[in-house]
């Protein structure tokens, strides 16, 4: 359930909306840079190597490293595979998607031979992050309902004001007989599902990504002190199919067959954010860079979903909600960034990067609805996440190897979730004078913990959830003398 509403958009049952809001800041919060195929093949670490369009994400003083204009473009094809265990089910979904990574031009400017050296402009496109998946969770439960989460909400709420209390589920499940009022009564419920027994699947699939469009400016000081700045414009977009089904398979439910509702988001969103940086070159041999990226704004998220309710009792019923909106201000957490790169002469390094950031620190606001619970929730859930990404590169004649590793640190306070994620990430590069031909590969790994439901009395075992996901990236990068 995603928002709920009493005739425009007040909201009730604020367990289960705020914890739905802390989904959404984690989702919105979180960053895997996916730029040019160089750079993914090494696990993203490129804060203090640079010459890179990633750079311009992460620090921006690695655009300082640029001598000569370049246009670049990295297209990729990702898989993304789920294995879900509920109740002892095993459930396994994939989903695979093409898109578009990186699109960048940078423009360089000489300026003299001594003091400040070069100046550059970068202006283009970054992906921070994909929300393409496929998971499918399903499982016997003997003790409870979600229908039986329908009336603990219901009780209470007279029958004609359903309708005004929840149009999006309870109304619904009221309209067609999945919840009822008990004889006698105008505002106690019951169901034709009061003891369990039935076979539950929760399907969802996801996508959209967070595209950051870039206007970085960078300089060289004598080829030992590199200064960026980026203003970033991040574009968000995320669409979500969500079905929740229940069957009695064992045929011992009298006047029920099976019963759906299914949940259609759409979520969109510009926001901006300043990223500065610098690298110091002490030795040929090595770098070492800093980073700091302010909080992003959000200041134009909206929602847009409806549900979709199906029945079979006595018969097949649906129905389907009103089209529900609403739009609000988000912001997500500042980073900090720590880079080490080893240069060994033409034809080898290693970089390192430390990224650290503070999930509790995401915060709704809007002018029509007090976030106070909402972002009180968000601060204990979730904690203080310390990133590392590591890389090598080794040269041979036009050719380069890459490896790479990144290990990102779980989100959740306390042990709620596991949540973090490995990257292993491996690829070969080709460049001539003017042109250079990049290609990636990256898997990464992820565990989480999903409840098909919750309430105050009510709430499923945990399905765990093991997603993997594949890349394929190619990059074109044609650089302008």
């Amino acid at each position: 359930m995603k928002r709920l509403g009493i005739v425009v958009g007040l909201f009730l049952l604020s367990f289960m909306v705020n914890a739905q809001y802390a989904d959404d800041a984690l989702r919105f919060s979180q960053v895997y840079y996916q730029g040019t195929a160089r750079s993914m093949a090494l696990a993203g670490s490129m804060g203090a190597i640079g010459a890179d369009f990633l750079s311009a994400s992460t620090n921006p003083a690695g655009m300082g490293l640029y001598r000569s204009g370049v246009y670049s473009i990295s297209p990729e094809v990702s898989t993304t595979m789920a294995s879900s265990v509920y109740n002892g089910d095993l459930s396994n979904d994939s989903r695979t998607i093409f898109d578009l990574s990186n699109l960048g031009y940078v423009i360089v400017k000489p300026l003299s031979a001594n003091g400040w050296k070069f100046f550059q402009f970068g202006f283009g496109m970054n992906r921070l992050n994909n929300f393409n998946s496929s998971v499918n969770m399903q499982g016997k439960n003997t003790l409870d309902s979600k229908l039986d989460v329908y009336r603990e909400l219901a009780n209470g709420v007279y029958y004609d004001e359903i309708e005004g209390y929840d149009p999006y589920e309870l109304y619904p499940a009221w309209y067609l007989y999945l919840i009822d009022t008990i004889s006698g009564t105008v505002d106690q419920y019951t169901s034709p599902v009061n003891f369990g027994g039935v076979l539950q699947q929760q399907y969802i699939k996801s996508k959209g990504s967070t595209n950051e469009w870039i206007f970085s400016f960078s300089g060289n000081y004598n080829d030992k002190l590199y200064i960026g700045a980026t203003i970033g414009l991040p574009y968000t977009r995320y669409f979500r199919e969500s079905s929740y089904s229940e069957f009695d398979i064992a045929d011992t439910i009298p006047y029920f067959k099976n019963w759906s509702v299914t949940e259609n988001l759409t979520t969109t969103g510009w926001g901006i954010n300043l990223k500065l940086g610098m690298i110091f070159k002490p030795t040929e041999w090595l770098r070492l860079g800093g980073a700091f990226h302010t909080p992003t704004y959000y200041w134009s998220m909206s929602d847009k979903w409806y549900t979709n309710t199906t029945a079979d009792l006595v018969g097949f019923d649906s129905y389907e909600s009103i089209l529900g909106t609403f739009d609000y201000d988000m912001t997500t957490p500042l980073r900090a960034i720590g880079s080490l790169g080893f240069i060994f002469g033409q034809n080898a390094f290693v970089t390192l990067d430390y990224e650290y950031t503070d999930y509790s620190k995401s915060k709704f606001s809007s002018k029509g609805y007090g976030y106070n619970e909402v972002n009180a929730d968000i601060s204990s859930v979730f904690q203080q996440t310390h990133n590392f990404r590591g890389g090598i590169e080794y040269r041979y004649s036009n050719l380069s190897f890459r490896g790479g590793y990144a290990l990102y640190g779980s989100p959740y306070a306390n042990n709620l979730n596991d949540g973090k994620r490995q990257l292993f990430s491996a690829g070969i590069g080709y460049r001539n004078n003017d042109l250079a031909l990049d290609f990636a590969y990256v898997y990464s790994t992820k565990n989480e913990n999903y409840y098909l439901y919750t309430s105050d009395n009510y709430q499923t075992n945990p399905a765990s959830n093991e997603f993997k996901s594949q890349q394929f990236m190619v990059s074109l990068r044609y650089f302008v003398k």
